[in-house]
């Protein structure tokens, strides 16, 4: 199974030091069965869009919680054994859980397809969806057009031998 972990890149360049993403359990993204009854489609390019992007708004979360990383959303996708991809059945179409998947033990580096990474042009948005995410989260509807404006920038993809560039 195909899983989308949401990170920083300070999380990343840990991630380049160890060899793998972790510790264990991980909060991850994938296509589950709640994702595809709530995004309705059973294109399977579809489905693992709509779990990226569920991953990139949990990195800007990280980013809200940790004001000293950079501000770009970073996603590394990596292949597990679909038994090691846990949901939570009882989440059914709850918002903030879609697609979420729990793995328990570190996942090895050497499983990672492919990184994510906002742009550089990306930077001021998501700095300010950042900032503005609590206030979002409480209902400010200036606040989400600015948490939105962070979604109208599209990942770039890496190769795993570039993440030393990103973390460089």
């Amino acid at each position: 199974m195909r899983v989308y972990v949401p990170l920083t890149l300070p999380g990343l360049a840990e991630a380049h030091k160890t060899g793998e993403l972790g510790p264990g359990p991980l909060t991850a993204y994938a296509v589950t069965p709640g994702l595809r009854e709530w995004y309705v489609s059973d294109d399977i390019e579809e489905l693992e869009y709509a779990a990226l992007n569920r991953a990139a708004a949990a990195s800007l979360r990280l980013l809200a919680a940790d004001p000293v990383a950079g501000r770009r959303r970073v996603v590394v996708a990596a292949d597990v054994p679909d038994r090691e991809a846990v949901s939570d059945p009882d989440r059914g179409l709850d918002d903030a859980g879609l697609g979420e998947v729990r793995i328990a033990d570190p996942i090895a580096l050497s499983k990672a397809a492919a990184v994510h990474v906002d742009s550089d042009e990306a930077e001021a948005d998501v700095s300010a969806a950042a900032a503005a995410l609590g206030a979002a989260d409480h209902g400010d509807d200036d606040a989400q057009f600015t948490v939105d404006g962070a979604e109208d920038h599209e990942l770039l993809w890496y190769g795993v031998q570039e993440i030393p560039n990103l973390v460089g």
